[in-house]
């Protein structure tokens, strides 16, 4: 792995990234029009629910690619940094994981965010597809911009990301070494990890559901909406639940997708190095 610092990421991320997307979109799709505004049934119900898979293939690999490229680089890079501040070595760890995780998540966004806009505006049937979604942003309709469009939501997308990867990865890195403890390992194997992923995914999806209903509203949205008049807008007339609206739904497909992704990753960094170190 060592020898191989972008390569095996880059190739397991990409893996990972396009299976878990391809094998949960309608999951997402459902909890996309649980959260828009109107509800489910307003926004598409039980048709259409690969609307807007086109824009997931494009956008998974490079964004999932870009993550662990980040993710597994800081890991390196940060571990004796902390360590060097930081005598007790969980505690370091745990800082290494949140920060190099936090940082892959602000790389990975470059290329999720646009992605996210196309696909939610298809799967919440405002558009036939991800390429009439797409047609729509670049001819600046809203007047605010083609990079302006593209990115909407960008720092909502950041701000539900980042404690949510603050949150699953240092929690999925020390349920690994558990297990691996636990079996007189050096490391867990890749089945342990996706079950690993999935508790870390489950716990992070759950605690963050509100920050991703906002995420969904400003990218859903005509017009750009300040976050501060938006949250007092649901509150006002939806009340203070409806921030937990596909709480269910994304639990569910974080969980089991955190298996799959996590899972996918380790078992195709395994392959990778044993073929390519």
């Amino acid at each position: 792995m060592d020898n191989h610092p972008i390569l095996i990421p880059l190739l397991s991320g990409g893996a990972a990234g396009t299976c878990t997307d391809l094998f949960f979109f309608p999951i997402d799709t459902i909890k996309t029009r649980l959260q828009a505004k109107g509800g489910f049934f307003k926004n598409g119900g039980w048709s259409g629910m690969y609307r807007g898979v086109g824009s997931a293939i494009v956008g998974s690999a490079p964004g999932a690619s870009l993550f662990f490229l980040t993710y597994d680089n800081m890991n390196r890079t940060l571990l004796p940094i902390f360590s060097s501040y930081v005598s007790a070595p969980g505690l370091a760890h745990g800082l290494t994981h949140m920060t190099a995780a936090s940082l892959g998540e602000i790389a990975a966004c470059t290329v999720r965010v646009p992605t996210e806009v196309v696909k939610q505006r298809a799967q919440a049937a405002k558009y036939h597809s991800s390429l009439a979604a797409l047609k729509s942003v670049l001819s600046n309709h809203t007047g605010e911009g083609v990079f302006r469009g593209l990115y909407r939501g960008y720092s909502t997308t950041i701000m539900r990301e980042i404690p949510f990867t603050m949150i699953q990865f240092p929690l999925y890195e020390a349920l690994k070494r558990w297990t691996a403890r636990r079996a007189g390992r050096k490391s867990a194997n890749p089945a342990e990890g996706a079950v690993c992923g999935s508790i870390a995914g489950g716990a992070a999806a759950a605690t963050t559901t509100p920050l991703d209903v906002l995420k969904t509203r400003i990218m859903l949205s005509e017009h750009r909406v300040p976050v501060g008049h938006l949250v007092r807008e649901i509150v006002r007339d939806e009340g203070v639940q409806a921030l937990f609206k596909g709480v269910g739904p994304r639990t569910m497909w974080i969980s089991a997708g955190g298996a799959i992704f996590l899972g996918v990753y380790e078992a195709a960094k395994e392959v990778l190095t044993a073929i390519i170190a």
